[in-house]
C-alpha cells in the first residue's frame, strides 16, 4: 500500500517525534519513520493511529491515483507572501459523516452569497462546546435559527443572529444543534 505519512506530517509541519507521541497510544520516532518509508507494512490499525494524530482521516493516508495533491506554493504572513523551505501540499477537503451543510443564499454578517458551511451536528450535553462558535439550531414545523451561541441558562441557548442590528433569539430545549467546522467559499 502506498501511503502519504510523510507528505501530511510534513504538510502539518509535524515532527515524527511530535506524531509518534500524539498516537494513542505513543510509539516511538522510528515506529513511524519505518511505516512512512514502507519499511514496515501498515495496517488499518496503524493507518487509524497515525491519522488520529495527525487529525486527518486514515483515508487521508492512502495515495490513490486520482486524488490531486495541491502544492502550496506560498505562505501567507503579516510580512507578506513567501515561498515554503521545503515542498508542502494539503489536504482538499472531505466530508466527515454526519456532517449537514448550510447554504447561504444571501450575504449576511461575514457570510457571502454561495458560502458553504459545513456544520458537526452536538448533542445537548455537549452544547458548551459550541460557545462563541456559529451554530444551526432547530425550530417547530421545520424552520431553523442560525447565529452565534453566546449564552446557555439551563436548556436555553441565547443566539445572536449574523448582521448589524440582530435581535438575540432565545431557544429553549433544542433537541441538538449544529456547529459550523468549515467554511466553503468559492472565489
Amino acid at each position: 500500500m502506498i501511503t502519504a505519512i510523510r507528505e501530511v506530517r510534513r504538510a502539518r509541519g509535524l515532527t515524527l517525534e511530535e506524531v509518534a507521541k500524539a498516537c494513542d497510544p505513543p510509539t516511538t520516532a522510528q515506529q513511524i519513520g519505518r511505516l512512512e518509508t514502507g519499511t514496515r507494512g501498515v495496517s488499518v490499525a496503524w493507518l487509524n493511529r497515525i491519522a488520529g494524530a495527525l487529525g486527518v482521516t486514515a483515508a487521508d493516508l492512502v495515495t490513490l491515483p486520482d486524488r490531486p495533491d495541491i502544492a502550496v506554493a506560498a505562505l501567507l504572513g503579516p510580512d507578506g507572501a513567501h515561498a515554503p523551505r521545503r515542498a508542502a501540499t494539503v489536504i482538499a477537503p472531505t466530508p466527515a459523516p454526519g456532517l449537514i451543510a448550510v447554504v447561504v443564499s444571501a450575504s449576511v454578517g461575514d457570510y457571502r452569497a454561495g458560502d458553504e458551511l459545513w456544520c458537526a451536528r452536538l448533542a445537548p450535553d455537549a452544547f458548551a462546546a459550541a460557545l462563541n462558535r456559529d451554530v444551526l439550531v432547530p425550530r417547530p414545523a421545520g424552520r431553523f435559527a442560525f447565529g452565534r451561541l453566546i449564552a446557555l441558562e439551563g436548556t436555553k441557548l441565547n443566539l445572536l443572529p449574523p448582521g448589524p442590528g440582530a435581535r438575540q433569539q432565545v431557544i429553549a430545549d433544542a433537541p441538538w444543534l449544529a456547529q459550523a467546522v468549515r467554511l466553503i467559499r468559492g472565489l
